[in-house]
């Protein structure tokens, strides 16, 4: 019996640290864990907010761990960004376990996420 929800994985080599990505799409959000330590790390939130005005606002919070790292917040926002435009109002769960949190290692993750979201949305 397949699993029940919708998911891909992907496995990748960034900056020579082993990184394991997992997408799952439920009924009403999306799952993200991107991890190089092999536990969840820091959970965030992303969802559109909806209202009468004609550019989009997006909210990001941290669920748990990390509260002073705005790069996973903008990590957060790019990824609730990007399922927006592709037409899904599903909201956002995030977890990054990173030992690595600079740009071009969160830039790595949002590129490969953004391609393989295709396959679950």
């Amino acid at each position: 019996m397949s699993f029940p929800v919708r998911h891909t994985t992907l496995c990748l080599d960034i900056k020579e640290h082993k990184t394991d990505i997992v997408i799952s799409s439920y009924d009403d959000h999306l799952f993200v864990m991107a991890t190089q330590i092999g536990s969840m790390g820091t959970i965030l939130q992303a969802r559109k907010e909806e209202g009468v005005s004609v550019d989009p606002t997006y909210n990001v919070t941290v669920v748990f761990g990390k509260r002073d790292e705005p790069m996973l917040m903008a990590c957060a926002r790019k990824l609730i960004e990007h399922i927006s435009n592709s037409g899904s109002s599903k909201a956002l769960v995030l977890s990054l376990g990173l030992k690595d949190h600079s740009s071009g290692t969160l830039k790595e993750i949002v590129s490969a996420v953004m391609e393989k979201l295709t396959e679950v949305i």
